[in-house]
């Protein structure tokens, strides 16, 4: 009977655990958070998280198993895709019965599930004393899901499960033993006529064989992923994938290892980008009978491109000339749902005052100057033009820089472009120099964050201030022709500065310049940052009622977890807040668990559990004007949901850092 329920319901998730199977860049990892000693499976991603198939451990038991029904439930995801503890999903889509696979629309509002055929509550059999599988639907309500629908095309007499519906909600494919087809179970669609569903459409023999086709997942891409033990495969079942995208299918392929082994790996889904996904297996090294799993694959599953590649020309010119600009550095990078690059070595971390009254620090995320961010990716040819590739359906950011010109950076996004459109930049020339400058303590070389520093125009007076980051380092632009006095500043320092020119310059057009700031005490040095000193984390964003980061919107511990890498004494306090929304004692339970969400997050990255003290503080500290019976909007609301960190202890040891050459400091491990 398991077996039967494996092909009626099985499919995946994941978390991380000591095994790990790979095959080149492919990671496979077991999700213990998630596993038991029983079954898992069948997930699949719904807003920060996943809903898979589980029993409890007590309650109603099915007598023809003697175990607890299965039910749904929900697990949230870190922003790496990490489930966290789970809860139930729905009390009103739970019931009696066995509740199987679900699937949603693209905006989360409604749900096709697999369960028990029933009528009025109670079990109903075929008219050989089977109690089948049907699919149903329903719509989210303002408390939970409602108007729960049985679909037409079900029968009393036969099975139908596994729902997985289009991107486009077009077509529902699913699976089923109906009269007519090729095997035991096999997979079928059906179109929605604009008022009501088409009669099922059998998937035909390429898919479909003498035995069972089941589990059905259809990406982004037009690729039909499925599960089979009718198709050539390794052991048990296994997983394969076909391109439905085109006019003229694809052949059938076996995923092959490390997705499928000599036991039953099954019910395949993957983000909508394709590198990351989740399944079920029940290999040796699991926890329970049926565990899901996580995968990660950057450049996607092989055998198939789960994204286009789209080749467009790009054309710099000069602003003021209108002329081609040859020998221009390009460089592209993908970016993630904030508009930042997806790689957190491209930003350096800088700490300023959140306002001139305010004695809090915000951290920042700051693109390092083009010139460090690596050799760049193509550059523009004689005739001012460069091919570059993209993916369809990404958004990049293209930078393009030229000594002489000030940088410019342009979004480039391919989900409307026009691919055979050149994309057309026009540099403009630039009368400045980069200057890369660096703070440093005098007495033992050790770079000084959060430094002020103030850069003096003898030409006319101006100056600009800026600050140091976690590394010491500044940047500028200094105007041509001119002197420069700099100053720098620190409290517990003595002020310093230095002198450079741009007078008279010719040829590389970047200059360096460093500061020594002499400590007053030997304290300072100890502790680059003050302990005491409150930093507020602007970008971690919690959606309401829910303690998981959002996914991929954790910037600010991704460089929290830097700054404690850059100083290994460093100790902190991470305290959550809610917005007001909500009974008192709820929020302080739930600023809690995002407290100690974030901190669950920096451990996963190296950083010891025991620098970190995780407090709730619930909606006591509200940062604007909402309070409880103030009408404000969500982003008001949103501005209160965040998490602080005070600096515990800062104990830095006192040793010698030989960098007087300044100009190999960038070059440090």
């Amino acid at each position: 009977m398991i077996m039967n329920w494996k092909i009626i319901l099985c499919s995946l998730l994941c978390c991380w655990s000591s095994v790990i199977y790979s095959q080149k860049d492919v990671v496979v990892r077991n999700a213990p958070n998630i596993n038991s000693d029983g079954m898992e499976f069948s997930p699949v991603l719904y807003q920060n998280g996943l809903v898979y198939v589980s029993r409890h451990k007590s309650g109603p038991v099915d007598e023809k198993t003697g175990e607890t029904f299965f039910e749904l439930f929900y697990s949230e995801l870190d922003p790496n895709g990490f489930p966290l503890k789970p809860q139930e999903f729905s009390t009103e889509l739970n019931s009696q019965v066995h509740e199987g696979p679900v699937s949603f629309n693209r905006r989360g509002d409604q749900i096709f599930f697999t369960r028990s055929n029933t009528k009025g509550g109670i079990t109903k059999s075929d008219s050989e004393g089977r109690i089948g599988l049907k699919i149903y639907s329903a719509q989210r309500g303002y408390f939970d899901w409602e108007n729960i629908q049985e679909l037409p095309f079900n029968d009393d007499e036969y099975t139908c499960m596994h729902p997985s519906l289009s991107p486009n909600s077009k077509k529902l494919f699913f699976t089923s033993n109906m009269p007519g087809g090729y095997g035991g179970f096999d997979l079928y669609f059906v179109e929605w006529l604009g008022n009501k569903w088409s009669m099922p459409i059998n998937l035909g023999p390429d898919i479909n064989s003498s035995k069972n086709e089941v589990f059905p997942f259809i990406h982004e891409s037009g690729i039909l992923f499925f599960t089979s033990d009718g198709h050539s495969g390794m052991g048990g079942l296994d997983l394969f994938m076909i391109d439905l995208s085109g006019r003229k299918w694809g052949r059938v392929i076996n995923l092959g290892e490390p997705f499928n082994s000599e036991f039953d790996d099954l019910g395949i889904v993957l983000t909508p980008g394709g590198t990351r996904g989740y399944f079920t297996s029940n290999r040796v090294d699991g926890r329970g009978q049926d565990d899901i799993y996580v995968f990660e694959a950057p450049e996607g599953i092989k055998g198939r491109e789960l994204y286009k590649t789209i080749n467009s020309v790009i054309a710099v010119y000069d602003k003021n000339q209108s002329k081609r600009v040859p020998g221009a550095a390009i460089r592209i990078f993908e970016t993630s749902a904030d508009g930042l690059i997806n790689n957190e070595d491209l930003y350096n971390i800088e700490l300023l005052p959140s306002s001139a009254e305010s004695q809090e620090l915000t951290l920042k995320m700051v693109r390092k100057s083009d010139q460090n961010l690596g050799d760049p990716r193509i550059i523009t040819d004689r005739n001012g033009e460069a091919v570059a590739q993209f993916q369809e359906n990404k958004q990049y950011v293209i930078l393009i820089s030229k000594d002489g010109y000030k940088s410019r950076e342009i979004i480039h996004s391919t989900k409307d472009a026009d691919p055979y459109r050149p994309i057309e930049v026009l540099l403009e020339p630039s009368n400045c120099f980069n200057l890369d400058g660096l703070v440093t303590n005098e007495t033992y070389g050790q770079r000084i964050p959060n430094a002020l520093v103030r850069i003096v125009n003898e030409c006319d007076g101006s100056e600009e201030i800026i600050r140091t980051t976690v590394d010491g380092e500044f940047q500028a632009c200094l105007q041509v022709g001119c002197d420069f006095t700099i100053v720098g500043e620190k409290e517990g320092y003595r002020s310093a500065r230095t002198e450079v020119s741009t007078v008279k310059i010719r040829g590389n057009r970047s200059l360096t310049a460093q500061i020594k700031l002499r400590p007053q005490s030997e304290q300072v040095m100890k502790e680059p940052i003050r302990e005491g000193t409150v930093i507020v984390l602007e970008n971690i964003y919690y959606d309401f009622n829910k303690s998981a980061i959002r996914s991929g919107e954790a910037r600010d511990l991704e460089a929290l977890v830097k700054l404690m890498r850059t100083y290994p004494s460093m100790e902190i306090e991470l305290g959550a807040h809610t917005d007001v929304r909500g009974t008192e004692a709820y929020n302080l339970k739930l600023s809690l668990k995002r407290a100690e969400s974030a901190k669950q997050f920096m451990v996963e990255r190296g950083i010891a559990a025991n620098r970190i003290k995780a407090f709730g503080y619930g909606e006591a500290y509200p940062r604007n004007r909402c309070r409880e019976g103030v009408n404000c909007s969500e982003e008001e609301h949103q501005f209160n949901r965040r998490t602080e960190v005070r600096i515990l202890k800062m104990d830095e040891p006192l040793r010698v850092q030989y960098e007087d050459d300044f100009s190999n400091y960038k070059n440090r491990p």
